[in-house]
C-alpha cells in the first residue's frame, strides 16, 4: 500500500441540465474533440462529429464500448440527452423480461431493474474518464412540487427530467456521478408597470448557469466556480482544458465512402455476456409456417438486411455483419423454432426479448458456429 497525497489530473464528468432550447447540445459541442450519440435526434441541424443514433440500449451500450476501445476518436463523448437514454434502458428492461410496461412487474421490482442496470451504464461511462475521455450528459428539467420533511409548506423546484418511468431512482445516481452539475435558464426580471407598484411584468431573458445548490435547483461544482454566471463554455474551458490527456487529433470530419464501402463503426467490438440474461428463453415452442419473403438482391456486392427486420436488430447485426441465415441458424440451434421457420414467423416478444435483449449471447452463439465452419476438413 502507499498513500500519495496531491490532485489526480483526469477528464471530467460533467451534466447540464435546463429547458428545452436553451442551448445545451451548442454548449456541449465546445468541449474538446466532442463527439455526439445523439439519443433524440436534434443536431441534425448542427456541424457536429456524431456516432449512429442508437436504436436500442444495446447498441448504445456498444457505442460506449467502442469509444473506449478507441479513445483516440474523440476527446469528449457527449450524450444528448440522457433522459432520452433512460427511455431507451426502460425498454430494454420490459423486453428483457417479457413486459408490457415497467408497472407490470409489481412492487417496484422494475425500478431496482431499471435503476441497477443504468448504474451499469455510469460505470462504463466511468471507463472513459480513466482512459482520459470527457464525459458530457445533457438533460432537460421539469419543475416539480417539492417539499421538505421539516417545513409546513410545497414548492416548485427545478429537477432532472430523469426517473418519471423509474419512481425517480436514477437521477440520484446521475448527480452524485457527476464532477460537475450546472443547471441553465433563462433569467428574468419582475418589473411595476403602475405607480403603485401592484401590477409587474416579466422582463429579461439572459441565460444563466448555476453552479451550487440553491432550494430551487439541483447544482454542483468541485472548482470555485462562482455560483451564478454566463451560461457559455468559456467559463469552464480552464477546469476542462487544463487536464485534458494528449490524443491523436480528430477532426470530426466524416470520409466519403464509396458505394460499395462499409462504415468505419462496422468495427465496433462485441460487448460483454450479461449472465443475467438467457438465449434459451421462451415461454410456448411455434410452430413455423409461412413463406419467406424473398430477399431484395439489388445490391448484393453490399452486405444488405431486409426491411422485415427490425431496425433496432438490423442495427445490431451490421455491427458484426451477421446474415439473417446466420441469425437463424443460431435460433434453430436451441431448439424453440423448428428449422425452416422464416424469421418473420418469429413472435415479436422473442424477436425482442430475446434476440435484441440478449444479443452478445446470440452473437456468441453465432461465432462458435462461425468457427466450426472454418475447421478445414481432414
Amino acid at each position: 500500500m502507499e498513500v500519495t497525497r496531491g490532485r489526480i489530473q483526469s477528464a471530467k464528468k460533467v451534466v447540464c441540465y435546463g429547458p428545452e432550447g436553451i442551448g445545451k447540445s451548442t454548449f456541449a459541442s465546445r468541449f474538446p474533440n466532442a463527439v455526439f450519440i445523439d439519443t433524440e435526434g436534434s443536431t441534425k441541424d448542427m456541424d457536429v462529429a456524431r456516432l449512429p443514433r442508437p436504436s436500442s440500449w444495446e447498441y448504445l451500450l456498444q457505442e460506449i464500448q467502442y469509444v473506449k476501445d478507441n479513445p483516440s476518436v474523440c476527446g469528449s463523448l457527449v450524450i444528448d440527452t440522457v433522459d432520452w437514454a433512460e427511455q431507451l434502458c426502460v425498454e430494454h428492461i420490459c423486453d428483457k423480461h417479457h413486459k408490457d410496461g415497467i408497472e407490470s412487474f409489481g412492487y417496484g421490482t422494475g425500478y431496482v431493474y431499471t435503476k441497477e442496470e443504468f448504474g451499469r451504464f455510469l460505470n462504463k461511462l466511468e471507463d472513459l474518464v480513466e482512459v482520459g475521455v470527457n464525459v458530457v450528459l445533457t438533460a432537460h428539467a421539469h419543475i416539480k412540487k417539492f417539499e421538505q420533511p421539516d417545513e409546513m409548506g410545497a414548492y416548485d423546484r427545478w429537477e432532472l427530467k430523469l426517473g418519471k418511468k423509474t419512481s425517480s431512482q436514477t437521477a440520484p445516481l446521475v448527480k452524485e456521478w457527476a464532477d460537475m452539475l450546472l443547471f441553465v435558464n433563462y433569467k428574468t426580471y419582475s418589473v411595476a408597470v403602475d405607480d403603485k407598484g401592484k401590477k409587474h411584468k416579466a422582463q429579461g431573458g439572459k441565460r444563466i448557469m448555476y453552479t451550487s445548490h440553491h432550494p430551487c435547483w439541483d447544482a454542483k461544482n468541485r472548482y470555485g466556480l462562482p455560483e451564478e454566471c454566463e451560461f457559455d463554455y468559456m467559463v469552464i474551458r480552464r477546469i476542462i482544458e487544463s487536464t485534458a490527456v494528449e490524443k491523436n487529433s480528430y477532426t470530426g470530419q466524416k470520409e466519403k465512402k464509396s458505394e460499395n464501402q462499409l462504415p468505419d463503426f462496422m468495427s465496433l467490438p462485441e460487448a460483454d455476456i450479461d449472465e443475467k440474461v438467457d438465449f434459451d428463453t421462451g415461454q410456448k415452442i411455434y410452430e413455423g409456417k409461412g413463406v419467406q419473403p424473398e430477399p431484395d438482391m439489388s445490391k448484393s456486392e453490399v452486405f444488405r438486411l431486409n426491411d422485415y427486420i427490425p431496425k433496432e436488430l438490423q442495427d445490431l447485426m451490421y455491427v458484426n455483419l451477421v446474415s439473417e441465415e446466420e441469425l437463424m441458424e443460431a435460433v434453430y440451434s436451441r431448439g424453440i423454432f423448428p428449422k425452416g421457420t422464416p424469421f418473420v414467423n418469429l413472435p415479436s416478444d422473442y424477436v425482442n426479448g430475446v434476440l435484441i435483449a440478449a444479443w452478445p449471447q446470440v452473437l456468441s452463439v453465432i461465432k462458435k458456429n462461425r468457427s466450426k465452419q472454418e475447421i478445414p476438413f481432414n
